[in-house]
């Protein structure tokens, strides 16, 4: 038991060749840079529009490639490739909110938030392929690290479930403390540089402390998100794919919902009702294999009524509000 390959077959099992490794990394690469040297080359603020088309865009591709997966694969892992798609994708919806409050604490211009998450996003992707590959080869070899794994989820879905919704404080934040004790840091934004030479010394400016921070709450989320994927496959194509596609889009949905937290009233319970299925399905998959397309319509379900229930609640807030008011008259 201690040392054992025998993860349950009911997950498919695939092989990838060489190629297909290569071409994939070359298509993400390729999609990073348009995105920053074509479609974002110039400092600017995105309307919400253009974020939204983005993030369309994005969606969009991220399909075509679970499709691609189908057709190479068949539909078992496909379905795979979807579900981890759609459970990274709104897991890091949170997140979203997070990279709102930092941006926001340092009062980082809209223009110059682009190209921090741009690289925000790219470490993102460099840290989940490390956390994939460490936990398919764990689960491969140590199987009762599905329970240690299955366990966390269910620790973490309580927490997010019985918490007030508390933020994380960059203000009280260790981690930037020690980036300001050892790395030299400006008191003021140069543009959207990083670094800047000052009296012939290197500086980091505040940019370079906000990337920072970002990715080391990436990390937290990465502890999350990466063994609730595990939980619906253990191919590291799929879990590797499905990853780096729902984070490549992640920027422009940031411009799209950064300033609509308080309209998700209820998405925190939802995402603590998904972590929680699939800690259940890796803690049972030693006996019993939940079916993919059932996992895949969880999700889906989870998700949308979520997001109906909270718009329904803000939409009667509102009204209520209005309600409320005294006639134009009487004000």
């Amino acid at each position: 038991m201690i040392a054992s390959g025998s993860v349950r077959t009911e997950f498919v099992d695939i092989d990838v060749p060489d190629w297909a490794w290569l071409a994939t990394i070359a298509l993400i690469v390729t999609l990073l840079l348009f995105d920053i040297l074509v479609l974002n080359r110039h400092a600017h603020a995105p309307t919400f529009r253009r974020a939204t088309i983005e993030t369309v865009g994005w969606v969009s591709i991220g399909a075509a490639f679970g499709i691609v997966i189908i057709a190479a694969f068949g539909s078992a892992a496909g379905g795979e490739w979807f579900s981890g798609y759609l459970i990274e994708y709104s897991l890091s919806i949170d997140n979203v909110f997070v990279w709102a409050l930092i941006l926001g604490y340092f009062q980082i211009p809209p223009k110059y938030q682009r190209r921090v998450l741009f690289w925000g996003v790219f470490g993102a992707l460099v840290l989940r392929a490390a956390f994939i590959f460490a936990g398919v080869a764990l689960i491969t070899r140590f199987e009762w690290m599905l329970f240690i794994f299955g366990a966390f989820l269910l620790y973490t879905a309580g927490k997010l479930l019985f918490s007030n919704g508390d933020a994380v404080d960059p203000a009280n934040s260790k981690f930037l403390k020690v980036v300001h004790r050892f790395i030299p840091t400006t008191p003021e934004l140069h543009g959207q540089k990083m670094f800047v030479r000052i009296d012939a010394k290197r500086w980091a400016t505040p940019l370079f402390a906000v990337l920072l921070l970002i990715e080391a709450t990436d990390v937290l989320f990465a502890v999350d998100s990466v063994p609730a994927v595990l939980a619906v496959s253990k191919e590291q194509f799929i879990v590797f794919t499905s990853n780096a596609f729902a984070i490549m889009g992640l920027r422009s949905l940031y411009f799209m919902l950064a300033d609509m937290h308080a309209r998700f009233t209820y998405l925190q319970q939802g995402l603590a009702i998904i972590l929680a299925f699939v800690g259940i399905k890796m803690i049972l998959s030693r006996w019993y294999h939940i079916a993919t397309p059932v996992s895949l319509l969880f999700i889906v379900v989870v998700i949308v009524a979520s997001v109906s229930f909270s718009l329904q609640r803000t939409r009667r807030e509102t009204i209520q509000i209005t309600e409320e008011l005294p006639p134009p008259d009487e004000r």
